[in-house]
């Protein structure tokens, strides 16, 4: 299996969304157009024969179970005419998040700006990773999820379109590097573990020797691993997990502030409400009180 030189980030939600998608075939001869600043992501899936294409400087021959993400701002062209007969499918879809590219040896995006998405979108972003060229580990089920899509226009948009974004979310999930276990780096799995036990345990106190132990990794690995990859040290991720819960509880219960710094690991309730002030601008009264009659 090809490693993908380059992975493409795309930070959810919300999630690139589906436009478009067909099917092409090309006879000995045919080449496919040149094309400038398109504007929309092209997700090119092989399923025959051989496409010469390029990128700007990077050059491909593309052969069956191969993929290829075109990206929107860039320069596409022909290199050469196709010698056999090549039929590839071929799928359109945009993002509203910034997205960019990393070559696949640099692991991850720079550290990412969680508080500045969630400020935007309400949650913490979880970073897609799109391979930009590939060998399919499922081209068979690619196919069918194309083909699925190529049958949509054909009936009522009330129902193609969630059926549309569904099965195309389907095929992002199938192509996203972190979803498959041979290209997802040690970093990203131990953070993503990391993650899951300061959820799962944020209303406990929680020591470095927890984290150790229950992770089978040094602290300072793991702090390491998280700063790379969510942007913060283990402590700041419970402290802001926490924090979110708290805004929960505020909403959906008449708990005194009290009882949800106790609730949710805060031993003092002067210093929840000085954290919470800090990350939020207002305090927990304040903040329950501007979502109430």
């Amino acid at each position: 299996m090809i490693k993908a030189t380059e992975i493409v980030h795309f930070p959810a939600p919300p999630a690139p969304y589906y436009l478009e998608c067909g099917y092409t075939a090309y006879a000995p001869g045919d080449e496919h157009p040149n094309r400038r600043n398109m504007g929309k992501f092209d997700l090119i899936m092989m399923k025959s024969g051989t496409l010469f294409i390029g990128e700007e400087d990077q050059k491909w021959a593309l052969t069956a179970g191969q993929s290829l993400l075109l990206l929107p701002n860039r320069y596409h062209y022909s290199i050469q005419p196709c010698e056999e007969e090549t039929t590839f499918y071929w799928v359109h879809f945009h993002s509203v998040c910034a997205w960019a590219e990393f070559p696949a040896d640099q692991q991850l995006a720079p550290v990412p700006q969680s508080e500045e998405h969630y400020r935007t979108f309400l949650t913490s972003p979880y970073y897609i990773q799109l391979p930009k060229m590939w060998d399919m580990p499922y081209p068979e089920r690619t196919h069918q999820l194309i083909e699925k899509l190529l049958q949509l226009p054909g009936i009522r948009q009330s129902s193609a379109y969630w059926t549309q974004q569904q099965t195309f979310e389907e095929l992002l999930r199938m192509m996203d590097l972190r979803q498959l276990e041979q290209y997802v780096s040690p970093v990203v799995a131990v953070a993503e573990k990391t993650e899951a036990f300061i959820k799962n345990n944020y209303r406990t106190e929680l020591t470095s020797e927890d984290m150790s132990a229950a992770l089978h990794y040094h602290y300072n690995y793991i702090t390491r691993c998280m700063k790379q990859v969510y942007g913060m040290t283990p402590n700041d991720y419970l402290q802001h997990y926490r924090l979110e819960q708290a805004k929960l509880l505020l909403l959906k219960t008449e708990w005194p502030i009290a009882e949800i710094a106790k609730y949710i690991g805060f031993k003092s309730t002067p210093y929840f409400s000085n954290r919470f002030t800090l990350k939020n601008g207002c305090s927990p009264q304040q903040f329950r009180k501007q979502y109430s009659k």
